[in-house]
């Protein structure tokens, strides 16, 4: 009787802790945006500041600080309650991977390194109502290939790193990326690079974003460059987030394009966004934009994450 006590308190600590040592959690965000453009009639869109994801993400200690990980993210539209991408089930990020001392290391389809780093300045939060991501060539990339391959350094000092690329696997498609970057205090600073390979040729994209807290202020600054061929595209932002309350935040923010031998784009877009809880935000604004779509823009939103 003893010895099965014995045994059964043996393996019940063990069970506890194996249970202690890894970990799964379900996470997402849900994002609707109610908006009219000029010219055409009022939509309800997903996704207006973040897509609309459902995920689930884990990790196991495999001791000596070595952790495995994994992560499996399907977008969905929340306006149609369709899944993002057809044929696609996980189809924002699905990989399994090693971190450590040595950085993280990941396997599958994942967001690339130039991505990490895409928006990180953008005013009006990197939404719809951005005018960076109705102007800007620099946002046409291929983020996240299948059959990926990813490492990220440690941080050393604020500064840290990525690596990222495909295999192509019969498809012939490639996109490879790097990027480096400070965040250290009230100074934020990034510079991305990536080449996307296909059958038409090499399209490659160069991203640099920068921000300075100034407490009453973020000041944010962005440059874009893309080369496809013999045509060059230049892009330009400039912007600032400034709290007005506790939960309150307006931001603002200016954006041009210029391709060779074509008109400049250009837009400016206002936003605020109010914070009803950790979890929900309510936001609005407007986007006017010229030589591009989509004119003008008037939008409200509301997004809650879990």
């Amino acid at each position: 009787m003893k010895k099965s006590l014995i045994a059964l308190a043996v393996l019940s600590s063990v069970a506890g802790f194996a249970q202690a040592q890894s970990s799964v959690s379900v996470y997402g965000v849900v994002d609707a945006v109610l908006h009219k453009d000029k010219g055409v009639s009022a939509a309800l869109t997903s996704g207006g500041v973040s897509g609309s994801r459902l995920g689930f993400k884990g990790s196991e200690d495999l001791g000596g600080g070595l952790k495995a990980n994994f992560l499996l993210e399907h977008g969905f539209n929340v306006d149609t309650g369709t899944q993002r991408t057809t044929g696609s089930s996980f189809d924002r990020q699905a990989y399994v991977g090693l971190s450590g001392g040595f950085g993280e290391f990941k396997l599958g389809k994942i967001w690339s390194a130039y991505d990490d780093i895409s928006g990180a300045a953008s005013p009006v939060f990197d939404s719809v109502l951005s005018p960076v991501n109705s102007v800007w060539a620099s946002t046409g990339y291929v983020g996240n290939p299948s059959n990926g391959i990813y490492y990220a350094t440690p941080t050393f000092g604020g500064v840290s790193g990525a690596l990222s690329t495909n295999l192509k696997e019969g498809s012939g498609n490639q996109s490879t990326a790097f990027h480096v970057q400070y965040n250290g205090g009230p100074v934020y600073a990034g510079v991305a690079y990536q080449k996307d390979t296909t059958a038409k040729g090499d399209t490659k994209f160069t991203r640099l974003n920068a921000s300075y807290d100034l407490g009453a202020a973020k000041l944010l600054a962005g440059y874009g460059n893309v080369k496809a061929g013999s045509v060059k595209t230049t892009d330009l932002s400039f912007g600032a987030d400034v709290p007005l309350g506790a939960n309150l935040t307006l931001s603002a923010g200016y954006a041009s394009s210029k391709a060779d031998g074509a008109e400049r784009l250009s837009g400016l877009g206002v936003g605020v966004a109010y914070s009803l809880s950790k979890r929900t935000t309510v936001y609005g604004g407007f986007l006017d934009t010229k030589n591009t779509g989509p004119d003008t823009r008037y939008g409200f939103g509301l997004k809650h994450t879990f």
